[in-house]
């Protein structure tokens, strides 16, 4: 005879997929919708002028102790620029990033065409901080396994940089405002349009 009590139904299945995907009429993710364009700007401009002329580093890292983020900088510019393999090398969060940033922008590219959004919902935040956990550990062991990689430095960052990234990032910044405000405009007429329930 067992003491145990029986699980609740779908507690398991919140620690097996503690995020859920929902379709509302609702921007829920603004704030990842702009922090996407404006990382996919900074990419992107990256890509066109180089690596950033500013040391991002901590000091820790001049003492041979690496960061779950060390190298993120450049596995996203090598990401940007198409290599998938020096972005690997560098940080797989690079990959991350830039393939996340995409599927916002094609979440947000539906949303505004269809007037519905997908948005997701944390069913297990208990999860969520397990998993994120495990995975920081295991990019942290990663990154120090990497070391001698990521002590070097590029040659080429250009002055250019910086400056790009701003405009960049702040002309796209402004063309997220204005679709987020087209889609609400638009949400609202139709509606407005809508048969009473």
């Amino acid at each position: 005879m067992s003491t145990s009590e029986p699980e609740a139904p779908g507690r398991a299945a919140a620690w097996a997929l503690p995020i859920r995907l929902r379709t509302e009429d609702r921007d829920r993710h603004r704030v990842v919708t702009f922090l996407a364009v404006a990382g996919l700007a900074a990419g992107a401009a990256m890509a066109v002028f180089g690596l950033p002329p500013v040391d991002l580093h901590s000091p820790l890292h001049y003492m041979g102790f690496m960061m779950p983020t060390c190298g993120a900088t450049r596995a996203v510019w090598a990401a940007m620029g198409g290599d998938l393999a020096m972005s690997l090398r560098y940080n797989p969060l690079g990959i991350v990033l830039v393939g996340g940033a995409i599927a916002v922008l094609l979440r947000l590219a539906a949303g505004v065409l269809t007037g519905r959004w997908v948005n997701v919902r944390v069913v297990s935040w208990w999860s969520v901080g397990v998993i994120a956990t495990v995975l920081t550990v295991a990019l942290w062991i990663n990154q120090q396994l990497n070391v001698d990689l990521l002590m070097t430095s590029s040659e080429d960052a250009t002055p250019l940089a910086t400056a790009a990234v701003t405009v960049v990032g702040g002309t796209l910044a402004t063309v997220v405002g204005l679709l987020a405000a087209r889609s609400r405009r638009i949400a609202t007429r139709l509606a407005e349009q809508a048969p009473p329930r």
